[in-house]
């Protein structure tokens, strides 16, 4: 694989929708490598993702050069640059507090280890649960999770207990030395300077599909 052509410290701030991109570019990329596409052009990119060719060559350029005019992206070798850029070439250890139906269907989702994302450790409070082991991970009591996963050096933390409890583990976990957190609970979360959050809300995406077929006439499809 041909190496990536940028240097992470001149690159100026990337913007959330253009991470955003550069992950649908990388799954697509993946599924044309899986299929035997061995090259592809920008205006391709483009059509599979629903931006231009343009936004596709702007996006990339963030990063440095890529492809060669009149032919294309060599396949393999973007999806390997962006997987590098994406920081999809390293494992990277998770912990996930809350064991329910949520989390359970996190520590089952194959494809979190087969991009690199390792559940190493899970919390919950529930007595049931605590002791227990789902896919090789092993269910702890919370009472320690400062010490837990500061011990156990987590990159990220997926926290999907209930709204309620959400913002006091986040604490917990950044008292831990956790950077990076993924937040299931429909809570904002606050966090100091340094640390990454992200907020999945499934409730918000289906209501937005229920606006788009309310209100047929106001929603410009994708």
């Amino acid at each position: 694989m041909v190496k990536r052509k940028f240097h992470r410290k001149n690159i100026q701030r990337i913007s959330d929708s253009t991470v955003q991109r550069l992950s649908k570019y990388f799954r697509t990329l993946t599924y044309m490598k899986d299929t035997g596409v061995k090259t592809v052009s920008s205006e391709t990119l483009a059509r599979h993702n629903g931006v231009t060719a343009a936004q596709v060559r702007k996006d990339l350029s963030c990063f440095g050069a890529f492809g060669r005019r009149g032919l294309g992206y060599n396949v393999s070798e973007l999806k390997g640059n962006i997987g590098e850029i994406m920081g999809l070439d390293r494992t990277w250890k998770v912990a996930l507090v809350g064991v329910g139906n949520i989390g359970r269907a996190l520590i089952d989702y194959d494809q979190f280890r087969i991009q690199g994302f390792q559940i190493t450790i899970a919390f919950d409070s529930d007595p049931a649960k605590i002791g227990k082991t789902i896919h090789g991970v092993a269910v702890r009591d919370g009472e320690n999770i400062e010490r837990d996963v500061r011990a156990e050096k987590v990159d990220i933390a997926v926290v999907a207990v209930p709204a309620p409890a959400a913002q006091s583990v986040v604490d917990r976990l950044v008292a831990g030395e956790v950077k990076a957190i993924l937040n299931f609970a429909p809570i904002n979360i606050t966090v100091p300077e340094g640390v990454f959050i992200r907020h999945e809300n499934m409730a918000i995406e289906i209501e937005g599909l229920s606006f788009s077929l309310a209100n047929p006439g106001l929603v410009r499809g994708s």
